[in-house]
């Protein structure tokens, strides 16, 4: 039964093998019988969207013990003979001369059948929605984006850092953390009042970080252009179909880079991964063409070859502020740009993506470099249609006397960030970077509607499940 032995279903479709004795295994989707005396069963074995039917005679001998009561769910191995099909909508069939039922599925309990069930319902059988069109076809193109992230980095020189997942700081200082301790909640130790924290693990405030940024910089700082791509948290108690507890962050940082230069890294990565999805995924993306949005070809085959419009924060005000449309959020010099702004000048400004530059520097993190003016940051960010931010960035304050004002300001404690202003210090350079929220990004290559669709196992206020 080893891997060598048996050959996927999505190279057994190509054609080429007919007339080859192969061996598959898989999960069955379907199965009928004929009056005949065969059985039609469909298998899928994950590697690709296609069933490939297996034509089962009465011939086998297990055909009445065993072949006929295969059911949905259950696994098999099937040793036959490919032959071309005569059938409509498939090339080739799998006569088979021997079949292994290596897994039975319960009918009375088993969850999934022929029919289309709804993503809220599969979501509360996170363990087998990987078996169905949708769910499969999602996992095959966030693990194809996955690849194609580490082939754009790598291929231009990245180095590939791993940064913690445990961390003493907050690099958004919006205090939105997952706290970790092992203390027992139950007998806490007291000082003042307050959870004495030197006899916890790390005898200090440890939480899971929002951000690999500030580590990454550290390596960016020796080692010139890095790049880190791994979970992060928020805790944030929102339910929306756009947040998550847990999720992916890909953030690469660039030494001797400008906000120029990272712009034109952050276009140029979004337009690699839409390519790279378009070429490698075609049956999956046609299925998400088909059933869930009839566009998401054509608007991906048009953002991997159009201009991206730019224009500063101020431009974007002045221009939303002379909409004739009602926005929910006002439109004020100051205030923080909503996802319906963005989507407005997206779709009907530009009709096209667009960069955003040099926000306030009150709405901004400490990090970013305070432009001349006093007023703004180096900050960025990348616009999609239907989506609106896709990527937030900005090139990084190296000067240290504006970054301990920046930190005081913004309410972080300098002496926590010791290490980070020191590298303002010994041999301070410019610096940019940016973060791409990776299942923000599955969402709009597949164009599911709620982000717990695209990743595994969605964590959520009140879900830890699975």
């Amino acid at each position: 039964m080893g891997e060598l032995k048996r050959t996927r279903i999505v190279n057994a479709l190509s054609s080429e093998g007919i007339g080859s004795e192969i061996t598959v295994m898989g999960w069955v989707r379907t199965k009928r019988e004929s009056k005949g005396g065969f059985s039609f069963i469909e298998v899928n074995d994950g590697s690709c969207l296609t069933n490939l039917q297996v034509i089962a005679g009465d011939q086998l001998p297990n055909y009445a013990t065993e072949v006929l009561k295969i059911q949905t769910g259950c696994s098999v191995k099937v040793t036959g003979s490919l032959l071309a099909s005569p059938g409509k909508g498939q090339n080739v069939e799998l006569k088979a001369e021997k079949i292994e039922v290596l897994g039975w599925a319960d009918q009375e309990a088993y969850p999934l059948q022929k029919k289309r069930h709804s993503f809220e319902f599969l979501r509360t059988v996170a363990h087998l929605r990987p078996r169905t069109n949708t769910f499969g076809a999602v996992a095959r193109v966030r693990n194809a984006l996955s690849m194609a992230v580490h082939r754009f980095f790598q291929d231009r020189g990245f180095l590939y850092v791993h940064t913690p997942i445990i961390t003493g700081s907050d690099c958004e200082g919006a205090g939105a953390m997952f706290k970790v301790t092992t203390l027992d909640l139950a007998k806490v130790p007291l000082i003042d009042g307050r959870p004495d924290l030197r006899s916890d693990f790390f005898e200090g405030p440890a939480n899971l970080t929002v951000s690999g940024q500030l580590e990454a910089e550290v390596y960016a700082l020796a080692l010139g252009d890095v790049y880190t791509f791994g979970p992060t948290f928020r805790a944030e108690n929102s339910n929306t179909p756009r947040h998550l507890a847990e999720f992916w962050m890909v953030e690469p940082e660039m030494a001797f880079c400008d906000l120029d230069g990272n712009v034109e890294i952050a276009v140029a990565f979004l337009k690699s991964l839409f390519s790279y999805v378009l070429e490698r995924c075609q049956e999956d993306m046609n299925f998400f063409n088909r059933f869930i949005d009839p566009e998401i070809i054509a608007t991906l085959e048009k953002l991997r070859s159009q201009e991206f419009r730019r224009l500063t924060y101020t431009e974007a005000i002045e221009i939303l502020s002379k909409a004739t449309v009602s926005f929910e959020f006002p439109v004020t010099w100051g205030s923080d740009i909503q996802a319906e702004h963005e989507r407005y000048l997206c779709e009907k400004v530009f009709a096209g993506p667009a960069v955003l530059t040099d926000y306030p520097r009150q709405i901004k993190p400490f990090y970013m470099k305070v432009n001349p003016d006093g007023k703004t940051v180096r900050a960025m960010d990348v616009l999609l249609p239907k989506i609106g931010e896709i990527i937030g960035g900005s090139q990084r304050e190296d000067d240290y006397d504006t970054l301990l004002e920046r930190m005081k300001e913004t309410g972080i404690d300098p002496a926590a960030y010791w290490w980070y202003l020191e590298l303002r210090k010994f041999g301070t350079a410019p610096h940019s970077g940016f973060g791409l929220g990776f299942e923000r990004l599955v969402q709009f290559v597949t164009g599911m509607a709620n982000i717990r669709d695209v990743i595994p196992f969605p964590r959520t206020p009140g879900n830890v499940t699975f």
